[in-house]
């Protein structure tokens, strides 16, 4: 191995490390711990990571089929283990995991704010939100409504009915049933995280006939003609794929006026696809630190695993040409970030899966960039304002080394182990120019 790619290596070794060590509160904590004397549950339970099969990127499907970004903690099987997930719904005194309030906390969706935004003590939701956003998966998950139903009775939220919520066959025929292959639960997570952070919002589903590149292009651009239908709003894309040749023939059809088109950066290193295309806001994660005994939050960290780099393809747009001494004469990725990693995720509702999450009702926990990119189309939708993919893009770079920007700088943790990507001050690979800060005056969504 040559002297730079150890270094590269280091770095990137000296980056996690110190993401893991902000606040102590990113790793989860496999004992118990104790306070006093007194035996207390962990902050962030034990368990393991499982990918569903749909979020396997496989390169015999690169430029052919589209794959889910997320991952759910699972509980172990030991039962001392086991019994440290309390029965009951969510949230749980003893454990961290997001909730629509707490994100709502953190993003400064809500005022006045609670002070560590702790999941526990946060119940004030976003009230924000107008016109659409629309999920863009593959394959009918008939569970959409009664599932979104049951997470918004849990967390005080508006429930779906027939004026805010509704599935979309992409082609007019009802896809193949989805249950327990990974994108319904797909599904769930997109609805659950647009409609906790942006309530007010018309949410559409819109089910592609399979997970082929050809139905999902099809899927999104009977999204964005929804949308734009409804005066304009988002289309979150939480799946992608390996880079090939013959993307860039895609990228015409996300130019739709008044929609802004989101894509994760994946949960691996390198980059991927759709993300890369030029007329997307590409979406990077993190971890949410916290400090495991008083559950404060304490700051963003890079998660580890996402995805990040620059295109093989796609030339560098012209709103990039600030970090051009970075990417070069391509596309870099991710722009922007949010929450991602699995060890601080998010609670999510779905009935099909209670056997493999955290609780048997139905509730998981999940990570992934699949939670990143709902959750900042939700917060670009509560910003207000009909704007585009364009306008989005050249507002987020002209921010770069503004004060006040609207966004937090991501200088802690690290990405993309091969490549030694570390968090850094500015635009980096792992969080693009940052993590936003919410509210009516986040400048993302200035249309010059």
């Amino acid at each position: 191995m040559t002297g730079s790619v150890w270094g590269r290596v280091r770095r990137f070794a000296a980056g996690v490390l110190l993401g893991l060590l902000i606040g102590g509160g990113v790793v989860p904590n496999a004992s118990a711990q104790t306070q006093g004397g007194t035996p207390v549950l962990p902050r962030y339970a034990p368990g393991t990571l499982f990918d569903p099969a749909s979020n396997y990127l496989l390169t015999t499907d690169f430029g052919k089929r589209a794959h889910s970004n997320l991952r759910i903690l699972v509980p172990p099987s030991n039962s001392f283990a086991r019994a440290q997930f309390v029965a009951g719904t969510p949230p749980f005194s003893n454990y961290l995991y997001e909730t629509p309030a707490s994100l709502a906390c953190v993003y400064n969706l809500i005022s006045p704010a609670v002070a560590g935004c702790n999941p526990n003590a946060t119940k004030t939701n976003a009230t924000g939100g107008s016109k659409s956003i629309a999920i863009v998966d593959a394959y009918d998950y008939p569970g959409a409504q009664t599932d979104l139903a049951t997470f918004s009775s849990q967390f005080g939220l508006p429930a779906p009915s027939a004026a805010n919520f509704k599935v979309v066959y992409a082609t007019g025929t009802k896809p193949p049933n989805a249950t327990r292959t990974g994108w319904d639960l797909e599904a769930a997570l997109d609805l659950d995280m647009a409609h906790g952070l942006a309530p007010k919002a018309k949410l559409y589903l819109v089910e592609a006939a399979s997970n082929s590149f050809s139905d999902m292009f099809l899927a999104v651009s009977k999204a964005a003609s929804l949308v734009a239908g409804d005066g304009g709003g988002e289309v979150s894309m939480s799946w992608g794929g390996g880079e090939f040749s013959g993307e860039t023939s895609y990228d015409g059809g996300m130019t739709t006026a008044k929609v802004v088109y989101f894509a994760a950066s994946g949960d691996s290193p390198g980059a991927i696809y759709p993300c890369t295309s030029p007329n997307v806001v590409c979406v990077g994660g993190t971890g949410n630190s916290r400090n495991v005994v008083t559950g404060q939050f304490q700051g963003y960290v890079a998660w580890t695993d996402t995805g990040g780099g620059t295109s093989l393809y796609e030339a560098r747009p012209a709103y990039q040409s600030g970090i051009s001494g970075i990417v070069g004469a391509k596309r870099g990725v991710p722009d922007i970030a949010a929450v991602a990693d699995p060890r601080t995720g998010v609670w999510v509702y779905i009935a099909a899966w209670a056997s493999s999450c955290v609780q048997s009702s139905g509730w998981c926990v999940v990570g992934g960039t699949s939670v990143a990119t709902p959750v900042m189309a939700a917060i670009v939708n509560s910003a207000g304002g009909a704007s585009s993919s364009a306008a989005e893009l050249n507002a987020i770079y002209a921010t770069l080394g503004a004060a006040s920007a609207g966004w937090t700088d991501v200088t802690n943790g690290a990405c993309g182990f091969y490549d030694g990507f570390a968090a850094a001050r500015g635009w980096d690979q792992c969080t693009g120019v940052g993590v936003p800060q919410g509210g009516t005056s986040f400048k993302v969504v200035v249309v010059p």
